[in-house]
């Protein structure tokens, strides 16, 4: 790091999730003392910080006063930089910073930064899974679980990163050799307040990349300043899909790689993710023949349209993960082409504000069923005629059991974010595998 930067300065970081406390570990290291704020009144994991290296530890709500004397403030993905108290330090001088910033800063590692409303997490272990089979050391982290300073220790040689845009909100001097945003739908809507500003900050991840890799489809990826750039499309002549030998097969790079059918994850939606992850992984270094060992072997990940239970030919599908209307819509796209029989839809949970009228078109002519609950449950059952309304999870597995008959798919996909009934997006997708076990078994 800039060791400069914090040569008498005072530092306060803010937010002590995974990230916080990996930052403050992080600048610990470098001599310097922070300041340790959380709006929480109980933080797990704060006691292994040992309190006299610190320069206080406050929590609860944040001190307007305290954050203004401050130079500094590292501020969590989490935690709006739109906070009065950070709005009123940042108005009297400090300087507004994050850990990718921080990491950006140290790092001398060559770079992969993938965003996106939807798929990031997929594209980021699928890539660093092609690196690792072409031979390269390649760490995925950021917002994928990894802390991205305490990736730092590692021995890499190529960091895969996962950013949100809370991340990019913070990141002005990250260097990348490929940078790629795969989509842009509607989310976060409660913290941007409109689609261009939740874009303008998708776009920052294109900020210092040699190579700018973005979705044809959706204009809202397209770079808006002059970089080197690759479009992808599932129609695309360089890359795309193809019929090769009577089959459907992924084109790279202008060449025929392997066919569709002998990859591990599937839908039309994966088919896009693995081009990017190609793409990505290519400027990286990865070899052809490591792309095809990956997408060969890949495991998909837990919670995102990952096959729960295949019992008496109807098949329970867990996409928790999909927390906005884009995801759900890209699930359902990705999905429906392989269903014989019915679809059935559970939806619903906290909205984030969204404007859930882009479901309706899908939802009436590629859904069958629609189960609904959590806090706006009802505004997506409005969008249906006939939809059931359920108390709970398990209500809403007994009521898909009910319905479901042989080559029917019950799809868990919310479109909203889990925290009105659970802790978490994986807690949601437990509790749905526990319950289609507990139902149907």
């Amino acid at each position: 790091m800039n060791a400069k930067l914090f040569q008498g300065k005072r530092v306060a970081v803010i937010g002590l999730g995974l990230s916080g406390l990996a930052t403050v570990r992080f600048l610990l290291k470098q001599g310097v003392k922070p300041v340790l704020m959380d709006t929480r009144l109980k933080v797990a994991g704060l006691e292994q910080i040992p309190t006299d290296k610190v320069d206080g530890i406050y929590l609860g709500e944040l001190d307007a006063n305290r954050l203004a004397h401050m130079d500094v403030l590292v501020v969590s993905p989490g935690l709006d930089p739109k906070h009065p108290a950070i709005r009123f330090a940042l108005a009297q001088g400090a300087h507004l910073s994050g850990d990718v910033e921080l990491f950006a800063l140290q790092n001398q590692t060559p770079v992969l930064a993938i965003t996106g409303s939807n798929g990031k997490s997929t594209v980021t272990s699928l890539t660093a899974h092609m690196l690792q089979c072409s031979g390269l050391r390649a760490v995925a982290a950021g917002n994928i679980g990894l802390p991205i300073l305490d990736a730092l220790q590692s021995d890499a040689d190529v960091f895969v990163l996962e950013l949100s845009s809370f991340q990019l909100d913070t990141t002005h001097s990250l260097q990348s050799k490929a940078a790629c945003i795969l989509n842009v739908t509607e989310d976060h809507m409660d913290r941007y307040g409109t689609m261009a500003a939740y874009a303008a900050s998708k776009q920052r991840v294109y900020q210092g990349t040699e190579l700018a890799i973005y979705n044809k489809a959706d204009v809202l990826t397209t770079p808006q300043t002059s970089v080197s750039s690759l479009a992808l499309d599932l129609a695309g002549s360089e890359y795309g899909v193809i019929q090769h030998q009577g089959e459907s097969w992924l084109l790279v790079a202008g060449q025929p790689l392997m066919p569709v059918r002998d990859m591990t994850i599937v839908g039309l939606h994966n088919q896009f993710n693995a081009l990017a992850s190609c793409a990505l992984a290519l400027a990286a270094g990865a070899s052809r023949d490591g792309l095809v060992q990956a997408l060969k072997t890949f495991v998909s990940l837990p919670h995102r349209c990952q096959l729960v239970l295949d019992h008496k030919g109807v098949r329970w599908v867990n996409d928790s993960k999909a927390t906005n209307v884009g995801a759900t819509l890209a699930a359902i796209a990705g999905l429906r082409a392989e269903v014989k029989g019915k679809l059935i839809l559970i939806a619903g949970g906290d909205g984030k504000g969204a404007d859930f009228s882009e479901l309706a078109t899908v939802l009436n002519h590629e859904v069958d069923h629609l189960i609904t609950l959590g806090q706006d449950g009802p505004a997506i059952a409005a969008l249906k005629a006939g939809s059931f309304e359920v108390k709970d999870l398990l209500a809403a597995v007994k009521t898909a059991a009910q319905l479901a008959t042989a080559d029917d798919l019950v799809l868990l996909s919310p479109a909203c974010a889990s925290l009105d009934m659970f802790k978490n997006y994986e807690d949601r997708g437990q509790q749905f595998a526990a319950a289609v076990q507990k139902v149907w078994l």
